[in-house]
């Protein structure tokens, strides 16, 4: 069984976080800059304008999320952090505050291809929280999509899939959309 392990991402990490997101940057050329950026800047910088952003965040200090490592190898990455670190989520009808409640948020979970469907969500998860929690968060949210099909394809569940996040023990506090509740842990 392999050992798992996480790190946030920070300069010491960028090579492995550079190394699980490939030359593609995930998904698109995203480098998980979807929900910080203007949707225009996000859109115009797909590769290696979103990639020079993440980068520019992690020189600066800040800890944008968590890797995940199997024996040392990357193969996850989670997106956490305050929710106003994500300007994109209060654009969108659907994700917008439930309250004015301070929470963190977990806004993309990312497993490497040959890990998926072996509970690395569930670890994910569960990193974050005690990430979130190490860092003062009393609140964790999370964004995750509830599919309608058994086989969705993976394209479509960059913020994971709701089922992983209730059995994390999170709880759905709001609903705006049939497929995507919005869920909290208490933390």
């Amino acid at each position: 069984m392999a050992t798992f392990s996480w790190l946030p991402l920070t300069p010491d990490t960028w090579t492995a976080f550079s190394t699980l997101f490939g030359p593609k940057g995930a998904c698109g050329g995203c480098w998980c800059m979807l929900w910080r950026l203007p949707h225009r800047e996000y859109e115009a910088g797909k590769g290696a304008a979103n990639r020079d952003a993440m980068l520019a965040l992690v020189e600066n200090g800040t800890q944008p999320g968590i890797i995940g490592f199997l024996d040392g190898a990357p193969a996850a990455w989670c997106s956490v952090g305050p929710r106003p670190d994500f300007p994109g989520l209060e654009r969108s009808r659907i994700l917008k505050p439930v309250d004015d409640q301070p929470v963190w948020s977990i806004s993309c979970l990312f497993i490497e291809k040959q890990y998926r469907r072996q509970g690395m969500s569930g670890k994910m998860i569960a990193a974050a929280a005690e990430f979130a929690r190490g860092h003062g968060a009393r609140i964790l949210e999370a964004y995750p999509v509830e599919p309608k099909q058994e086989n969705m394809p993976a394209v479509f569940a960059w913020t994971g899939i709701a089922a992983a996040f209730l059995q994390a023990g999170f709880q759905e506090v709001a609903r705006r959309s049939e497929t995507r509740p919005v869920l909290r842990l208490v933390l």
